[in-house]
């Protein structure tokens, strides 16, 4: 017979959280959150100056507890090393969200072989590289929660973006496959796919025109949300807390669109 739902089944209290790529954004209000629940914050990135910022950044939020790495996530032997660090200082990771990525909007006839697998590195293979790294550690510990940030576009096809679509919708693949390997040694992996986030990377498609008016991507995705709005990083928070918790140990393989409803509307009637 299953347990009775109590409300601290969604409580982090002592579990170890890496999420890489977490300096601002959206990985940065996932950690917040989980930091809220009671986790022990790790976070990743490529050099000092991106660290320190990160470091900056959860200190003026009252989170001075966190422990940032100096890691690329696409060189393996750089990744291992960071999860022996961790586990050093920190303990064995159980929650492990891979959000680090890049995109590069180029046409795809104008876009190199090159820019394509830097895209690809970034988004698809380092999820592999760091989930690879921590399921030994999570299996040894009885229990594991990953979660990859995937898109819109793990689902959807948009111009100039192929590379990001192509490895966004291998993750989605590569979700599956973890929770399908290892469901067995209660290990949960699923996957986010934010809609459209107002981020300081997306601001300057939501700035005015000169004119006075919208930005015509502001008013494309505008209109084509069923919310009629940009969301907020703050709002992947409920949903990623979930997923890191033991009220989602029965969740496993499955995609949560947190996108104020765009996968469900086919858009507004022309007038």
């Amino acid at each position: 017979m299953a347990k009775a739902f109590e409300m601290k089944d969604f409580d982090l209290t002592g579990k170890v959280a890496w999420v890489t790529g977490a300096s601002y954004g959206i990985g940065f209000a996932i950690a917040k959150a989980f930091h809220a629940a009671g986790a022990k914050i790790v976070f990743n990135d490529r050099g000092q100056e991106q660290l320190d910022k990160g470091f900056a950044n959860y200190k003026e939020n009252g989170m001075n507890d966190v422990h940032g790495y100096i890691c690329d996530v696409t060189k393996e032997d750089q990744v291992i090393e960071t999860v022996k660090k961790i586990e050093k200082d920190v303990g064995v990771v159980d929650i492990l969200v891979n959000n680090a990525g890049i995109i590069k909007r180029i046409p795809m006839t104008e876009m190199s072989a090159e820019d394509f697998r830097a895209v690809i590195d970034v988004d698809l293979n380092a999820p592999f590289i760091v989930s690879k790294a921590v399921i030994p550690g999570m299996i040894k510990k009885g229990h594991g929660k990953i979660i990859n940030i995937c898109s819109m576009m793990s689902e959807l096809g948009r111009e100039t973006v192929s590379a990001y679509a192509a490895a966004k919708g291998g993750l989605k693949m590569l979700t599956k496959n973890i929770c399908s390997e290892y469901g067995a040694d209660n290990i949960q992996c699923n996957g986010i796919g934010p809609g459209y986030i107002a981020t300081p990377q997306t601001a300057p498609l939501r700035e005015k025109q000169p004119d006075g008016s919208r930005h015509p991507f502001d008013q494309f995705i505008c209109g084509r949300t069923p919310a009629g709005r940009w969301l907020d990083p703050e709002e992947l928070a409920g949903p990623a807390v979930f997923l890191a918790s033991d009220a989602s140990n029965a969740v496993n393989g499955h995609i949560l669109y947190v996108d104020g409803g765009i996968l469900a509307y086919i858009g507004k009637q022309p007038k």
